[in-house]
């Protein structure tokens, strides 16, 4: 494997501070707390050995067992098979349950680990992994194919970005900041986050593909992440047939990188906006992928479209452009347009109609994602621009 991603900067501080690339984030609740983690089920950091069998609670919901540990190498070849993975506690002392589905080919072969519901408001994410799985069929697969769905399941229940968390009052944590979390850190989501990260996702992969969406308020292009500069990460991003490849390894904290740290080849599709369900979008992350199974000998059949077939457009930053003024916000710019430094791309007018701020790139590239919200407070991201920079500095912020 490469070198580690380099650590920088955490889009919240971006947003908040400047524009400008900073020092390595702290990442504290991974590493803080004394607390015993929950239960007995065995435990570890993301260096960890393989698991020793699954564990079955006992439990059964909705007619599923539940698991506290999964080993795929346990489960019956040539069959899907439907459990519920007992996650962290609530504060009223019931679970997180997570939904797993596991297509167990009936031949040996390489397991790939798809992954979607990280962020509670995106929805075209879950579709499209949903509609992978859907398609395969493991009496004629070699390998297998684990998918979680549902991973913050506060967040998702009301359709909202971050985990809710009560530790200190009500707070609102990011769950792709927390990777590969801590099973006796101080946030729920933290647990929550090394609980699947150590007994269910890590064991289980050879490599693994963390599905996202923009967030709420803000629309993007299809696009992949990830770091080009790995060969095996490459040949998977450029499966797909997306005319964007964000090439940079971004910032801790996130599912692709834990692992990647661990040495398992990752990265991240981007499927559109938030909230909705974009079946145009999604019908081409379901189609790279499905040619990234192929790839790894795992489903069988000739290869569909893939960036050969298109114009990719390759960048390594993401250049951010931030409302200077409050008020209506109007788009000179489509996604995926390609724009000069200089260029007028967006304009904002206050209650009178008056134009109170024009926005210009300050590089050359393409549009990888804009607000979608109407309105925009000063400070929040209203473009992001893909582009090449000669000698990136770190990570840059990106529009996920």
């Amino acid at each position: 494997m490469s070198d580690k991603p380099k650590k920088g900067l955490d889009r919240r501080d971006f947003v908040i501070a400047s524009i400008a690339t900073v020092g390595a984030s702290a990442v504290l609740a991974r590493n803080a707390g004394p607390a015993q983690a929950q239960d007995s089920a065995p435990s570890g950091g993301a260096a960890s050995g393989p698991t020793q069998g699954t564990v079955y609670t006992g439990d059964v919901i909705q007619g599923k067992k539940v698991i506290a540990v999964l080993d795929v190498n346990d489960l019956e070849p040539g069959q899907k098979h439907l459990l519920y993975f007992q996650g962290v506690e609530m504060s009223a002392g019931q679970h997180w349950y997570v939904s797993v589905t596991v297509a167990k080919g009936a031949k040996p072969g390489k397991r790939g680990v798809l992954v979607s519901g990280v962020h509670g408001d995106e929805m075209s994410s879950i579709h499209t992994v949903q509609t992978v799985m859907n398609q395969l069929d493991p009496a004629e697969m070699s390998g297998t194919v684990m998918a979680v769905t549902d991973v913050s399941r506060p967040a998702i229940e009301s359709m909202q970005r971050r985990w809710p968390n009560q530790g200190r009052g009500m707070d609102l944590i990011d769950m792709n900041r927390e990777w590969p979390g801590n099973e006796n850190g101080v946030t729920a989501a933290s647990r929550h986050a090394a609980l699947l990260f150590n007994r269910l996702l890590r064991p289980n992969a050879d490599f693994a593909i963390d599905f996202h969406t923009g967030t709420t308020g803000f629309e993007v292009t299809a696009f992949n992440i990830g770091g080009m500069d790995v060969p095996e990460v490459k040949a998977m991003l450029e499966l797909y047939p997306v005319a964007q490849i964000f090439d940079n390894h971004v910032y801790p904290g996130v599912l692709h990188n834990a692992f990647m740290d661990t040495g398992i080849p990752s990265f991240t599709p981007e499927v559109g906006a938030a909230r909705v369900l974009n079946l145009e979008m999604i019908s081409l992350f379901v189609e790279g992928t499905m040619n990234v199974l192929k790839h790894h000998g795992i489903v069988a059949g000739p290869m569909g479209r893939t960036g050969k077939d298109l114009d990719v457009f390759v960048g390594n930053s993401a250049f951010p452009i931030l409302a200077t003024a409050s008020g209506l916000v109007e788009h000179l710019v489509k996604l995926n347009d390609k724009v000069e430094a200089g260029q007028k791309v967006a304009i904002q007018r206050n209650s009178f109609g008056e134009v109170v701020a024009e926005y210009v790139s300050g590089v050359a590239g393409e549009i990888t994602g804009q607000r979608s919200d109407a309105v925009s407070e000063p400070g929040n991201p209203l473009v992001f621009i893909l582009f090449n920079k000669a000698t990136p500095e770190g990570v840059e912020a990106y529009p996920e």
